[in-house]
Formats: C-alpha cells, structure tokens, sequence
C-alpha cells in the first residue's frame, strides 16, 4: 500500500471511504444505516471521533473526521468497523424479512475465505485510502464531494434531502448525528 494511504499523524483531519465487499448494495435497507448510525453516535460520545462530515451510500461509507482523545485514528476507524461489520451480520441472520439473507452471507463467506485474518464472514473491505486533508481547500473540496455523492448516484435532487449525510447540518438544520463539526475554515 502507498504510504500516502496510510494513518500517520495521529491529531490529523482524515476522509476516508470504505465498501461492503463486493460492493454489495446492503445499505438499501435502513435498519442496516441505522446500526451505522449508532456506531457513529458511540464512537462520538464515548471514543473521541469528531466528525466533520459523512455520508452512507448503499455499499460504501464516505467519513471526515479525527480522533481528539488520543487514540490513534486507524484503531478507531478499526474498532468502528469491526463492531458494525459483526452487528450488520449478524442483524442479517436473524432478519426473517431478508430476501438477500443467503447471497449476502455466501459473499461475505467467500470474501472471508480469501482473506488470512478473517475466519467466518468479512463484510467490509480492508482497504480504507485515508487522505489526510491539510488545508482548507482541500476540507472544502472532499465534504462537497460526500455531500454530492447521493445527487450524483441520484438518489436525491438536492444534497440537504439526503438524510443519511451531513449536508443537512451544513444547510443549518439537524441531521441524525449531534456534534457535527461544520467546516467553515479550519486554522
């Protein structure tokens, strides 16, 4: 891996994205977003993550944020993914009402087959390509790019409707995150 894609200032702003393997559409369903959400909210109450924007799209997550308590960034971003990765799956076996119940767990079998340090079910990809952002333009240029990301895939018509993003917050209303932290110029 590049070393520009790796974690190496530990008080660094960061975006990141990571994909359900396959890139597998499993974020078409709520109660999946919603265990994200959740994640989200915990890793911002009890680990430090300060999050400046973020958004869910159906098999990839796109994240803007850094870690304020010390712990380094990549241990967090690992302890987020691991915790979701097990409760989406196992949200997944137990939903009666998953008609993909049985493919989805196949993939995520068969990804976890190739990969030496999973042993039952993998569900995110291990790559993460942090971007350690250093200026203001470049703050500006990737939460545009998060927030647009939805009107792009057409999911929406205006990039505040997502409900699933930030760009609600950056709109001046309340998105389903507390604590965003609205980029207007970082010094």
């Amino acid at each position: 891996m590049s070393r520009n894609y790796k974690f190496h200032n530990p008080e660094g702003l960061y975006f990141v994205s990571f994909a359900v393997v396959y890139w597998l559409d499993v974020f078409t369903r709520n109660v999946y977003k919603n265990i994200l959400i959740e994640s989200l909210k915990y890793c911002q109450q009890q680990k430090g993550m300060e999050i400046i924007a973020w958004c869910i799209m159906t098999n990839h997550v796109h994240l803007i944020f850094r870690s304020i308590n010390g712990e380094k960034p990549e241990l967090l971003l690992g302890d987020f993914k691991r915790f979701t990765s097990k409760t989406i799956v196992k949200e997944i076996e137990e939903n009666t009402n998953e008609s993909r119940k049985e493919f989805l767990l196949d993939k995520f079998k068969k990804a976890a087959n190739k990969s030496s340090n999973v042993k039952k079910y993998q569900f995110w990809r291990h790559d993460n390509k942090p971007i350690e952002l250093w200026s203001n333009n470049v703050i500006k240029e990737k939460v545009n790019y998060i927030h647009q990301n939805p009107v792009k895939e057409g999911l929406v018509f205006k990039a505040e409707s997502y409900i699933y993003s930030s760009a609600i917050d950056y709109a001046g209303e309340k998105g389903l995150l507390e604590n965003i932290v609205v980029f207007r110029n970082f010094n």
